[in-house]
């Protein structure tokens, strides 16, 4: 079976990243020590491809309405934009069908982030859920195709002054941030990012997304301010 790579696949292989199968997924579970990886995390600052996650936009007047009876969790506690909620996707039983974050972009704009092993399955769900409730929603899923996104996330006690010397036009936008918040911003040296404070590493950090052509330069941009990579052994 060919595994899927993520686009940072090369630049994991040119730090000599021991890659492993993931999920259907080539992904580096350590660059020569996931020790001195968590310890970064803990101390300093690591970063970690999520890019195998997928993003999926959905966008239309009745997208509040649609994810309402889509999510287990009330979409409408998100009334400020950037505003994130954690959720489940479930099926007419109450089954788990996937768990998620969901963000409030604007009235008209959600985006969702998905497991990577599930996003086959859930945008087929929510395609299905869109013409059955003939909610007439766009759902435009943004790791495969056209306009991918790729998702880095920087974790660690300095990991957001290291993204500010990187990423400085987010500085103000995200100073204030506060967990399980977003922010949009258009005019960084890697084109539009979406800068998130939703990670699980226990450390604070935020989660970038930005264009799948622009990831690899992003990530060799924070390696040289001292981020330091790490694989999914640190991860967990």
């Amino acid at each position: 079976m060919t595994l899927k790579a993520t686009p940072l696949n090369s630049a994991h292989r040119a730090l000599g990243a021991k890659m492993v199968d993931f999920g259907g997924w080539d992904m580096p579970v350590n660059y020569g020590s996931q020790i001195e990886e968590h310890n970064a995390v803990r101390s300093d600052a690591g970063m970690f491809d999520v890019s195998h996650m997928c993003v999926v936009d959905v966008k239309g007047a009745n997208t509040r309405a649609f994810l309402r009876g889509l999510l287990a969790n009330n979409v409408d506690k998100l009334q400020v934009p950037g505003k994130a909620l954690y959720s489940c996707m479930l099926n007419p039983e109450g089954g788990v069908i996937d768990d998620l974050i969901v963000y409030f972009l604007s009235e008209d704009w959600f985006r969702i982030v998905v497991n990577a092993g599930t996003a086959d399955k859930d945008v087929a769900w929510m395609n299905a859920q869109n013409a059955a409730t003939n909610s007439s929603v766009s759902i435009t899923q943004r790791r495969d195709g056209n306009d991918p996104i790729a998702l880095i996330a920087v974790q660690g006690p300095n990991a957001r002054a290291k993204v500010w010397q990187v990423l400085p036009t987010t500085q103000a936008s995200t100073e204030n941030l506060k967990p399980f918040n977003a922010a949009i911003v258009g005019d960084t040296a890697f084109g539009e990012a979406m800068v998130a404070r939703t990670g699980y590493t226990g450390e604070d950090g935020f989660e970038i997304g930005v264009p799948a052509s622009q990831a690899e330069a992003l990530w060799n941009a924070l390696l040289a301010a001292g981020v330091k990579p790490a694989g999914l052994g640190a991860r967990d």
